[in-house]
């Protein structure tokens, strides 16, 4: 037989293997949304497919919620997320930019301790953060949530700095024969250059901040107009449970990833051609 031909076996056991991977990893997102369709008479049936099918569970959502929870603590959640988003993407990108174009001595060695950060597990700075916020006064506030995106962060760091790499040298000596500060090379010539990066980095970091339980859990109050989406369904797991409305708790499961869903599709492109391209260094 021709080489051609095990090949194209070869190439069918890896999509089979790559389908059944896929059909694994929706099996519980289909669950998840099989149930928020069925009556809570029914809600532990293993029929996938809801009989009978129902969206009163979206609407019940809102009402067994008091004081309309349900869209404060999306809310909330979503003013984190962006503030997030919008903090890791400024101060990563600069010190991105520093770290690939800007020479100076000791430059590769910082990186690489940065980078060597990766390696320390967010918990363990959970306690001296707490201390600060509690010196500054900031714990019961939304604070301790956004500021920290601000300091930058070693991932997105990294992430920008290789895909800036990938920009011609070139273009740094072209805008500054023609005047341009660094702080213009950066804003005009890299930032635009960079959307799929950029795209890449503010899916990562929105998706973390939109799921992040531990630190509101820690900073915020209970108080359902201050906390968080994922704090919000927690709290209610044990009373919608109680009441028998399992199907109700996940109608606001799928609800509260809807979101990620469409920001990953709008920029799926972005997001793909980012994290290719900044796997290679020139």
């Amino acid at each position: 037989m021709s080489k051609s031909f095990y090949k194209a076996i070869l190439d069918v056991l890896i999509y089979a293997v790559l389908i059944l991977g896929a059909l694994t990893m929706l099996l519980p997102f289909d669950w998840m949304i099989s149930v928020s369709l069925r009556v809570p008479a029914d809600q532990f049936s293993r029929n996938i497919v809801p009989d009978p099918f129902t969206l009163k569970n979206y609407s019940d959502l809102f009402k067994d919620l008091p004081d309309q929870a349900f869209l404060y603590l999306t809310f909330n959640s979503f003013k984190l997320s962006l503030l997030s988003v919008i903090g890791q993407v400024l101060t990563c990108a600069m010190a991105a930019f520093v770290f690939a174009i800007v020479k100076f001595k000791g430059r590769d060695f910082l990186f690489a301790l940065l980078v060597a950060t990766l390696m320390i597990p967010p918990q363990v700075s959970l306690i001296p953060d707490f201390i600060i916020f509690k010196y500054l006064g900031l714990i019961g506030t939304q604070w301790p949530l956004i500021l920290p995106a601000f300091w930058g962060g070693a991932f997105g760091t990294f992430l920008l700095r290789q895909y800036f790499l990938t920009i011609p040298r070139d273009l740094v000596d072209a805008a500054r024969m023609d005047g341009a500060s660094l702080f213009d090379i950066f804003w005009r010539v890299y930032m635009p250059l960079s959307k799929p990066a950029v795209a890449a980095l503010s899916i990562f970091v929105f998706k973390d901040a939109w799921n992040d339980l531990l630190h509101p859990l820690i900073y915020l109050p209970t108080d359902m107009q201050k906390t968080t989406l994922t704090v919000g369904l927690a709290f209610f797991q044990q009373q919608l449970q109680a009441g028998g409305k399992f199907t109700v708790l996940m109608a606001g499961a799928f609800l509260s990833i809807v979101p990620l869903l469409i920001i990953f599709f709008i920029a799926q492109k972005q997001f793909i051609e980012g994290i290719a391209l900044s796997g290679v260094k020139r």
